[in-house]
């Protein structure tokens, strides 16, 4: 499972290299911002594997985001979070655990202006969240976990500190829906389609 910086720094890059075709006469001077934050994640879904009715346990993860503003009202985001580890548990009690780590690619709105203090915003786009160190508590066991694959929405709101440096509290919604397999044979989707609720500290430059 990639280190959340090997994820993001190229998606930096590429974001802060976009062409000035781009850019608008009103678009603010500071066209790159990035948020650190913490995020909960809590699946919506209890999917049937095996038979049997599974629960994903939540947790706590650290998350990366930078935001290349095309104007003042509309960005992209590259955003992802560190690996974290989710229990899975059924009736009978704990079935295994396996590590997970989802990163984006959003485009997002912004209302009002530069000079608001509060600045809600929205987003769509697509996410993938890869899925590692698959361990059942059965031995002799192998479990895989495909990757999840599909939409992400964002919902949020930025305070502004000072003309760099702001707050974040933000929600996303991640569609995802993993084949897992056990000894080679599938055996159930993972549906949990996700909630991540965070918070953060960010800079412009």
């Amino acid at each position: 499972m990639a280190p959340i910086t090997k994820i993001l720094v190229p998606a930096a890059l590429a974001l802060a290299i976009a062409p000035a075709a781009f850019a608008q006469d009103n678009a603010p001077d500071k066209r790159v911002s990035v948020t650190a934050g913490y995020s909960l994640v809590e699946p919506t879904r209890n999917p049937e594997i095996a038979g049997a009715r599974t629960q994903f346990d939540g947790e706590g993860t650290p998350t990366l985001g930078v935001t290349y503003h095309i104007t003042d009202n509309w960005g992209v985001e590259a955003w992802a979070a560190d690996s974290y580890g989710q229990r899975v548990n059924t009736a009978a009690g704990k079935a295994g655990s396996v590590d997970a780590q989802p990163y984006s690619l959003s485009g997002q709105y912004r209302f009002g202006t530069s000079d608001s203090t509060v600045r809600p915003f929205v987003g769509l786009g697509y996410h993938e969240t890869n899925y590692d160190s698959e361990t059942p508590t059965a031995a002799g066991q192998r479990v895989g976990v495909e990757t999840a694959k599909g939409g992400v929405a964002t919902v949020g709101m930025d305070v502004n500190i000072s003309p760099t440096w702001f707050a974040r509290a933000d929600a996303r919604y991640f569609q995802a829906d993993s084949d897992v397999h056990i000894d080679g044979v599938k055996a159930g989707d993972a549906k949990l389609d996700p909630v991540m609720v965070g918070v953060g500290i960010g800079a412009r430059f």
